[in-house]
């Protein structure tokens, strides 16, 4: 029969693959480029407007620091990318910050960084997402009033596309990145022909005025500094996603290091030329933006309400000849659709962080398990819903999410290069080889300095964006550093609880066991359950009911005798018409009095095919095994009934993340799960 739920999903997700087919998906550098280094390529369309956000407090006057903050986020790109190629050469196993600082500083070091990658991959998906909107807002005016549901709806359908599988997303996202860096490159090769012609492009915003925040105008000394800090540690935006490569290396073809490498290199160059390109062109076309419409004047339409044009936007259209021009809606279509797009850079790094984490029992284990298609179906599923509702929260609003954003970023690089300098100690202690010593050293002094800088732009980071919403994701870090450390304590303590210590004083069989067969009426359940019982050959057998209605406690009794059954019958009394509490009691008893003995509780329960009968029997079935559970020797045996409607019913197994791994069928057989049974 059809199943729609189960179609849908096979529309969605795909065919389910073969833990065999793992090598199949493997990436080329051609597709591993848009998979993993989409954000930090993206951000180069909202890095320049960040940094004009800040200057621009003071009015137009300090505008002419651009260039200068520009340049200091150039320089640190070209570091971390340096000391980040060292990581992939030298931990090609694709922990990347986690694996290096774990093994080089400590376990706890590790866990500071994974919990501030988490949080920072948190904030990537929702950064760009809602960044995309903008732009897409920056075309269309009129949609600005569905933000947030455009935002949480591209979050939706970039987790579907990643539930398909890591190759799958990277064909299907590789054409919109390539056209976003071609569209980007021509952009900016044209206004640099029109300058060099004398000819250079005019902003739409350049006639706007700009009322400077009280008191900003005349900023010296130390207020100017922390202005110039301030937008530089907004431009540093543009390094985000940076290490996502050096977690995804598994994810490379062979020799896996060195594409990784190659892809980390093409992407640091590719960034920092349209980084600069779309920098030099902002000033030189004059544009005007601010965190506040209010503040420019001249501003068309009310500045409450109507949206600012993007700085892509307004180079787009003073480039291309206006924002009518068919290459203005073409570079605005691109830069949306890989801002958006962007956020699979997360996608791809906080499943895999994720995994390994679990793997070594500092998350659930379910995050260390492939769905149908091989990706970390569990952790694609959390980031989206958690992506989902920051943005829901911030009202998509960019500025707002943008200052929660590239704290944990800047943490796990610093902590990463102080842990690479140490690795490369350890290298040059046991290493005699001339060669090996001096890349060793060449190796180290890159790190060293990638160490020094990133630690000064954490510092910087955390003086200008604490206060003004940073410290919400220092929280989240350190409530996700106790919890993995509270989860790990839970592991490790149940591990040892279950380790064998005496394995003939553990395995010693019970005395006898008490075999108890739960009865509401005599009817076709009730006898099998008590044929399965007798099968099991308990040393003593019983059937126990609870008396909640007199008369139908006599009839069962009368029944029981007309029909001669074999097993005596034991009447619980319930002045207060309840039945768990004086089963689980009953027992209990037996337990306190025979602690030797083990119980067999035998409960016959029907199966039912079709949703709603489940809403017509009640679940003391439930309640009763929930409450045995918690009783040391006891043992809760379901023996169910099918009734006529669960084998009509077409259910497909449910299909878990991981359902393939585990060998469940891909439809309806003869080993079919069955429903969930419910209550005679």
């Amino acid at each position: 029969m059809f199943n729609l739920p189960q179609a849908l999903k096979r529309l969605v997700i795909g065919r389910a693959m073969r833990s065999e087919e793992l090598g199949e998906t493997l990436l080329p550098k051609r597709l591993a480029l848009p998979i993993f280094a989409s954000d930090p390529l993206s951000s180069v369309a909202y890095a320049t407007q960040e940094i004009l956000l800040v200057l621009t407090v003071g009015g137009t006057a300090f505008l002419y620091l651009t260039p200068w903050v520009a340049a200091g986020v150039v320089a640190l790109m070209a570091v971390v990318v340096m000391s980040y190629r060292q990581v992939v050469h030298a931990y090609p196993s694709g922990g990347g910050s986690y694996e290096v600082v774990s093994t080089n500083l400590g376990a706890k070091s590790g866990l500071v960084v994974a919990a501030s990658l988490l949080v920072d991959y948190v904030m990537t998906v929702a950064v760009s997402v809602a960044s995309g909107v903008d732009n897409i807002i920056s075309a269309l005016p009129s949609l600005a009033d569905y933000r947030v549901v455009m935002a949480v709806v591209f979050v939706a359908l970039l987790a579907a596309m990643n539930l398909r599988g890591v190759r799958e997303s990277g064909n299907a996202f590789a054409a919109p990145t390539y056209l976003f860096i071609s569209g980007i490159m021509l952009m900016v090769v044209t206004g640099l022909v029109r300058v060099a012609f004398g000819h250079a492009p005019v902003a739409s915003s350049a006639a706007y005025g700009i009322v400077p925040v009280d008191g900003k105008d005349t900023l010296a000394g130390l207020g100017l500094l922390m202005l110039a800090l301030r937008a530089f540690a907004s431009g540093c935006t543009a390094l985000t996603g940076v290490e996502a490569i050096s977690n995804g290396v598994p994810a490379f073809r062979r020799p896996k290091s060195k594409n990784a490498a190659t892809t980390m290199a093409v992407m640091g160059i590719t960034a920092v030329v349209m980084f600069v390109g779309i920098t030099a062109l902002a000033l030189i076309s004059k544009i005007h933006i601010t965190d506040d419409a209010c503040r420019l004047t001249g501003f068309p339409g009310d500045c409450h309400t109507a949206p600012q044009q993007t700085v892509i936007a307004q180079l787009a259209a003073a480039i291309f000849g206006g924002d009518h021009s068919v290459l203005f809606y073409l570079i605005q279509a691109a830069t949306a659709l890989v801002l958006i797009l962007a956020a699979n850079t997360a996608f791809n790094g906080f499943p895999l962080l994720a995994s390994i984490l679990a793997e070594h029992r500092y998350l659930p284990r379910q995050l260390h398990t492939r769905g149908d298609r091989l990706a970390f179906s569990n952790g694609i599923i959390a980031l989206a819903v958690v992506a989902g509702g920051l943005l829901w929260l911030y009202g998509a609003n960019v500025t707002s999410l943008i200052h929660l954003y590239i704290l944990g970023v800047f943490t796990s690089f610093t902590l990463s290069q102080i842990g690479m300098v140490r690795h490369w100690n350890a290298v040059l202690g046991g290493e005699a080889d001339g060669s090996v010593r001096r890349a060793a050293h060449r190796s180290r002094i890159i790190n060293g300095f990638g160490a020094v800088t990133t630690a000064l732009v954490l510092v910087i980071v955390l003086l200008t964006k604490f206060t003004q919403g940073a410290w919400l994701a220092v929280v989240a870090a350190i409530v996700l550093f106790v919890m993995m450390r509270g989860i790990r304590r839970h592991y490790d303590g149940v591990a040892s609880e279950l380790a064998v210590d005496d394995p003939q004083a553990e395995s010693v069989r019970p005395s006898k066991v008490h075999g108890i067969v739960l009865v509401s009426k005599l009817h076709k359940p009730t006898l099998r359950a008590l044929g399965y019982a007798q099968a099991f050959r308990p040393d003593t057998l019983e059937a126990l009911t609870v008396e909640v209605e007199r008369e139908a406690t006599e009839e069962l009794k009368g029944q029981w005798d007309e029909l001669d059954v074999q097993v005596p019958l034991k009447v619980l009394d319930s002045p207060y018409r309840e039945i768990t509490r004086p089963v689980v009691g009953y027992v209990r008893e037996y337990r306190r009095t025979s602690p030797r003995d083990a119980v067999a509780v035998f409960i016959p329960e029907y199966v039912v095919g079709h949703w709603w009968e489940h809403l017509l029997h009640n679940q003391s079935a439930l309640w009763l095994k929930s409450r045995l559970l918690f009783t040391p020797g006891v043992m809760v045996i379901s023996v169910p009934w099918q009734l006529s409607s669960s084998s009509r019913a077409d259910h497909p197994s449910r299909r878990a993340p991981g359902a393939v791994r585990r060998g469940e069928p891909a439809g309806r057989s003869e080993h079919e799960k069955l429903p969930a049974p419910e209550n005679v």
